[in-house]
């Protein structure tokens, strides 16, 4: 993933835990997209985990913000779908464990502050399991390759100009010691 995004930039969150089945979905996607493009200036790819109030700041610096994951709104597994920044979920509950933070929680909390940015989207496929340890399903799976387009298409949308990296790019990437440090398992992202 790339270095912690810049004010007035464009933050790619690739959202869930790798342990829930097809909640993997959103890091998994966005990790692709990290190493298929070129690192743009103002384009920053994040493995947004289950991290909680620590994406606070990137979410908080980014001018435009694209949150990958899977959406549950009750269609056909598999569905892709796309909700427009006033539709993605911001909230806030009482909780039994501080490590029980979301993002839609992130999300209010940015919200209350006047820091939520003005230009979201969050582009997702219909889960048809989060469960412990599970692969991603193959209905979700399936519609990875139309979730990557629509990427694609938003981030080409918000004029960023998606060069494809070279094919012997060699070493992988360096962990970005930037980046928040992971936080325990979150019960509430099931």
């Amino acid at each position: 993933m790339t270095d912690e995004p810049r004010a007035g930039g464009t933050v790619v969150l690739g959202a869930g835990s790798p342990l829930m089945g097809d909640d993997g979905l959103g890091v998994e996607v966005v990790a692709s997209l990290a190493e298929r493009f070129l690192a743009e200036p103002d384009l920053h790819f994040l493995d947004g985990g289950i991290w909680g109030m620590q994406l606070l700041p990137q979410i908080e610096d980014a001018e435009r913000l694209l949150v990958v994951d899977v959406i549950r709104s009750g269609r056909e597994p598999g569905s892709l779908i796309r909700m427009e920044r006033d539709e993605i979920p911001r909230y806030l509950r009482s909780k039994i464990s501080p490590h029980q933070i979301d993002l839609g929680e992130v999300f209010a909390v940015a919200d209350l502050r006047g820091t939520f940015p003005v230009r979201a989207v969050a582009l997702g496929i219909e889960p048809e399991r989060v469960e412990a340890y599970e692969p991603i399903s193959e209905s979700v799976r399936a519609t990875v390759p139309q979730l990557v387009d629509a990427i694609i298409a938003q981030l080409e949308a918000w004029g960023h100009a998606l060069v494809p990296a070279p094919k012997d790019r060699g070493q992988p990437r360096a962990p970005n010691p930037n980046a928040p440090s992971p936080m325990m398992w979150e019960a509430s992202r099931a």
